[in-house]
């Protein structure tokens, strides 16, 4: 959790706490999971690539490489605005993202920027009657603070959604999909809590010999509960006095199967987000570092990112820089990469079987540019199939005799 609170977490993303279902957010699991989630996409580097007939290559000198990898807009940097946008897909199961655009000059059509909408402030509106424009045409409703409306087109809206949907445009919200189980476990929490608030004493019975009223009997109440309950007075002994006596009710975690049913509801919401039990600090055996990354990218990252670059390159970049074979794509090598001398020895693998340039290897390291390293080498010991033989020709042999 990197020591992060809920609040501390939200205000990292730029998120206004008073917006965001605390009660929710409050069950760990839950916010461990969001949390997991939006830190491993804002991490990982978006670039650029156009295809080429030698190969694939960063478009680097296209002005959308840098506005995307450092800052979308002038407010935020490329981690808060991806953790923002992953927090609120998970949790409102829609993040919307205003597109920017400048309007004249020679820049005209060009991104400025992208702005994270506000999920209260946006309505969705599909035009089935064709009233605006193309019939069944989705438009996005936007209203400001100050009460005024903007109707924006589905080409100026990033719409990122989580995959389950019952309208194939909205997404449903993983809080929704998981009422239940999130408020067996906070319930769970709450009794938790309360226990030990009562210095882990569950209850009991105050017997008494003879009539009492209902005022007495609060107040009497009131006061042994006053004694009995609190930290501060766990272990302590309870002086009762006659003609009262008490009996303490017995009722213990293990008998009623708390944890079991605790950590049953913990792993019903984690496998919602696709996260593994390994992330939620639980030991999995015969399992490598690499190997829980790798099923981590596959299972759960690998979507999700696909979903952020199809969006990305459909509605930020143009038909013909499409057609010219540009697109988005994360660069996952930090979460894929496995030790140095496993990366070593990968590496070496490539580069000796034409694979892969000594410069590309460089490249992934960090390593400096050399122009030297730049091309395909190959173990010279290797010949095509269709010379194999031809070694042997025309050697001599002995009596002077050759191979023909």
């Amino acid at each position: 959790m990197n020591g992060y609170s809920n609040e501390e977490f939200m205000r990292l993303l730029g998120i206004n706490n008073l917006s965001v279902d605390r009660d929710k957010l409050g069950e760990i699991t839950y916010f461990t999971c969001v949390k997991i989630l939006s830190e491993s996409v804002a991490k990982l580097p978006l670039k650029l690539y156009k295809e080429k007939k030698q190969g694939t290559e960063k478009a680097v000198n296209h002005y959308l490489y840098s506005l995307l990898k450092l800052r979308p807009n002038p407010y935020v940097s490329s981690w808060n605005f991806w953790s923002n946008v992953e927090f609120r897909r998970n949790h409102y199961g829609n993040c919307f993202v205003y597109i920017d655009t400048a309007k004249i000059g020679r820049g005209s059509g060009k991104v400025k920027g992208l702005h994270i909408l506000d999920n209260n402030n946006v309505h969705i509106w599909v035009d089935d009657a064709g009233l605006i424009g193309n019939e069944n045409a989705v438009w996005y409703i936007y209203t400001d603070s100050k009460g005024k409306e903007y109707k924006l087109s589905h080409d100026q809206v990033l719409h990122f959604r989580t995959a389950v949907s019952l309208d194939g445009i909205t997404g449903l919200a993983i809080q929704d999909i998981l009422k239940t189980s999130i408020e067996n476990s906070q319930s769970g929490q709450k009794f938790i809590n309360n226990y030990f608030k009562n210095g882990l004493m569950a209850g009991g019975i105050l017997q008494y010999s003879g009539e009492i009223d209902e005022k007495a009997i609060r107040k009497m109440q009131s006061k042994f509960q006053n004694l009995a309950s609190g930290l501060e007075n766990a272990g302590k002994i309870l002086p009762v006095p006659l003609p009262f006596s008490f009996q303490t009710i017995s009722n213990k975690l293990v008998d009623s199967q708390f944890l079991e049913l605790s950590q049953y509801s913990a792993k019903q919401i984690a496998a919602a987000f696709g996260i593994k039990n390994n992330q939620l600090n639980e030991q999995v055996k015969y399992q490598n570092m690499e190997l829980q990354q790798k099923e981590f990218y596959i299972d759960t990252l690998l979507p999700i990112l696909t979903l952020y670059e199809e969006e990305l390159s459909y509605k930020l970049l143009t038909n013909r820089e499409r057609n010219e074979g540009m697109f988005f794509k994360f660069n996952v090598d930090s979460i894929l990469r496995g030790t140095f001398k496993e990366r070593m020895e990968g590496y070496a693998t490539a580069i000796n079987n034409g694979i892969m340039k000594p410069s590309e290897a460089r490249d992934k390291e960090d390593l400096p540019f050399d122009g030297d390293s730049d091309k395909l080498i190959v173990n010279g010991n290797f010949i095509p199939l269709s010379m194999v033989g031809q070694q042997y020709t025309n050697v001599p042999l002995e009596g002077g005799e050759n191979i023909e």
